[in-house]
């Protein structure tokens, strides 16, 4: 069974600096990517960034780029968001989604994690 969590998030002022994780587990494919999303209130739910299992990375949105980067470490089956210079707009659920080709397959399914709140105080 994939799993996916997130973990990570919590409350910090203007300016500050989280680190997010996300630790992907219950597959074998090394065709996979690992993608952020986040949801603010109100709004629909953005792609923010992304990294393969080949650590070729790639953003979505200008907002985040220059203070959001993303690694992995793939011993640890964990991708990091590192998140800098937070501004309030940046409050909201953070979520992790894996996409994963299994052996075979010509598709990639989707896994989720439940999301981590990341809130950032003016």
């Amino acid at each position: 069974e994939v799993q996916v969590v997130e973990s990570g998030g919590g409350l910090v002022q203007a300016g500050g600096s989280l680190r997010l994780s996300c630790a992907a587990s219950g597959f074998t494919s090394d065709d996979y990517a690992i993608h952020w999303f986040r949801q603010a209130p109100g709004k629909e739910r953005e792609g923010l960034l992304c990294i393969s299992s080949s650590d070729d990375s790639a953003y979505f949105v200008d907002s985040v780029k220059g203070r959001f980067t993303i690694s992995s470490d793939n011993a640890k089956n964990t991708v990091y968001l590192q998140m800098n210079s937070l501004k309030p707009e940046d409050t909201a659920v953070y979520y992790c989604n894996a996409g994963v080709r299994a052996p075979g397959s010509t598709t990639y399914d989707d896994y989720w994690g439940q999301g981590t709140q990341v809130t950032v105080s003016s």
